[in-house]
């Protein structure tokens, strides 16, 4: 018998992206109640293995328009490059956030967040926490979700389906991976945050799982 869950919101995925949208939503309306599903146990995701950063703004010779061309041109001008936009706009103040719940970014001897270049920068401007910045990244996100009772974990349920009416989704199908039985949960919006598709290569760094 398939078990059906009501929600306002369902995240498929619990690592970085899925743990980062969960306490968007948690602190844009503590009343909107958020089901985080991931097929691991959140700490377990591939964002923990991540060694070499992430890029942001942080120094006076650099620009937002520096990074924005770095990466455009480092994805072959490939890029969509609106989202591009606002990735380097956003990313030093959801890095400072990061610090804000505690991440512990490398420091230079004055005290200012290291940063180093990183995939064809042509200024350095990528944080980073000595050798082990996913699995850092990751823990202080997993403990800042903590704080927000309107996230309700599922650990270890295997997202099936999208349930999709009248070409709106509505919610995801999983399968509790412990017990085997079925779970529908309904929703008035639904994530994807299932990560990267680094899989589909013959040679990739990427985790199975």
């Amino acid at each position: 018998m398939t078990n059906v869950i009501t929600t306002d919101v369902v995240i498929v995925g619990a690592g970085g992206a899925g743990l980062r949208a969960a306490i968007a939503i948690a602190e844009m309306d503590a009343n909107l109640s958020v089901a985080l599903l991931s097929k691991v146990y959140p700490m377990r995701s591939h964002t923990v293995a991540a060694e070499g950063g992430a890029a942001g703004v942080a120094k006076d010779n650099d620009s937002l328009d520096n990074h924005f061309n770095d990466t455009v041109t480092g994805g072959d001008w490939l890029c969509d490059q609106d989202a591009v936009d606002l990735f380097v706009k956003e990313a030093p103040r959801e890095l400072t956030q990061m610090e804000h719940w505690g991440c512990p970014w490398s420091r230079e001897p004055d005290g200012h967040v290291a940063v180093r270049p990183f995939g064809g920068m042509k200024v350095e401007r990528t944080w980073y926490a000595a050798d082990k910045t996913g699995f850092h990244m990751l823990h202080t996100l997993f403990q800042t979700s903590m704080k927000y009772p309107s996230i309700e974990r599922y650990d270890e349920f295997y997202s099936t389906d999208l349930l999709v009416v009248d070409g709106q989704c509505r919610g995801v199908s999983a399968l509790e991976m412990r017990t085997g039985q079925m779970h529908l949960f309904r929703a008035k919006a639904v994530v994807i945050a299932t990560g990267g598709a680094g899989r589909i290569f013959p040679f990739t760094t990427n985790g199975a799982i």
